[in-house]
């Protein structure tokens, strides 16, 4: 089944390349169907590429997708012209009144910066109080995720002593069956690039599960059983080579930066990165889809007024 995004926007150009289904507004109001609906708060520098990354996996889902696009109104990210966040984004004021099926908060590039001096800290602390009732679910990613379980759970993030940085097996909660993860093998790899961590004693403490943990870089994915909410602290969602231009990006700004360990085939940095990961992107948030699909009253802007 197909997502609808904007019309006109230029990542459906990226998505039909990819012969991922879309479909167009005046295509989907003929189907006699109830799309569900997802907000992505993006807070990624580069809008596009994010965009993509997210419409591709939510796109692979049998059932019809409906994205729309929200941006902080606090603060303007300087990769993004501004006429193009007017013309394909959406803030807390122009929705408030809206009711979505799962909000998807990505990651952002202040995760080394003290939640309380982040510039839009203030505004995105309504979001998640607004979407305490307008949101049936939420998924956040990477600091997204950190950022949901300080404000809901008081979960503080932790300095680590080098950029976790690369491809990083990680292992699935063995005491637990979950549909989610349902396709699962017990060991998958995940792509990390943070500086910071969250402790298992916290999670487990405020009543999380951990369902998928590695060894070498720590919690990887948390699950509210009560909510369902899904907190996945790494990127999934990566293109086969986000990595590598991180890496480039870094060493181009003289930023002290290591190889991104798992990455690069021998670790040679000028041959192709292979993503091991995105089957599991997408069994993951089709799982996540399912899961919300049955659970999801049909009105649930109804349910809640």
């Amino acid at each position: 089944m197909p997502i609808k995004i904007h019309d006109n926007l230029p990542a459906r150009k990226t998505l039909l390349r990819e012969s991922v289904d879309v479909i167009d507004s005046t295509s989907a109001e003929k189907q006699d169907i109830r799309p569900l609906k997802f907000l992505l708060l993006n807070l990624m520098p580069h809008k596009l590429e994010t965009e993509v990354q997210f419409a591709r996996i939510l796109g692979a889902s049998p059932l019809q997708i409906e994205l729309t696009l929200m941006t902080t109104e606090t603060y303007s990210p300087k990769n993004t012209e501004k006429d193009y966040l007017l013309e394909f984004y959406k803030t807390l004021d122009d929705i408030k009144d809206n009711f979505y099926d799962v909000l998807i908060i990505t990651g952002a590039p202040v995760e080394t910066i003290p939640f309380e001096d982040v510039k839009y800290w203030d505004e995105l602390k309504k979001i998640i109080l607004w979407s305490s009732t307008n949101i049936f679910r939420k998924i956040g990613v990477c600091w997204g995720a950190q950022a949901l379980l300080k404000e809901i759970y008081k979960i503080e993030k932790y300095s680590v002593n080098h950029k976790l940085f690369g491809v990083y097996d990680h292992n699935l909660n063995q005491e637990k069956q979950y549909r989610l993860m349902n396709g699962f093998i017990d060991r998958f790899p995940m792509p990390v690039s943070r500086f910071t961590e969250n402790k298992k004693s916290e999670i487990l403490k405020a009543g999380l599960e951990i369902i998928a943990f590695s060894k070498d870089s720590g919690v990887g994915m948390v699950r509210c059983p009560k909510t369902k909410d899904l907190f996945i602290l790494n990127h999934l969602e990566y293109d086969a080579i986000t990595l590598r231009d991180e890496f480039v990006r870094d060493r181009s700004e003289k930023n002290e930066i290591s190889i991104p360990v798992n990455y690069f085939p021998n670790d040679d940095i000028n041959e192709e990165p292979i993503n091991r990961w995105r089957p599991y992107a997408f069994l993951l948030f089709t799982n996540f889809i399912n899961e919300v699909y049955q659970d999801v009253p049909f009105d649930f802007c109804k349910q809640k007024n």
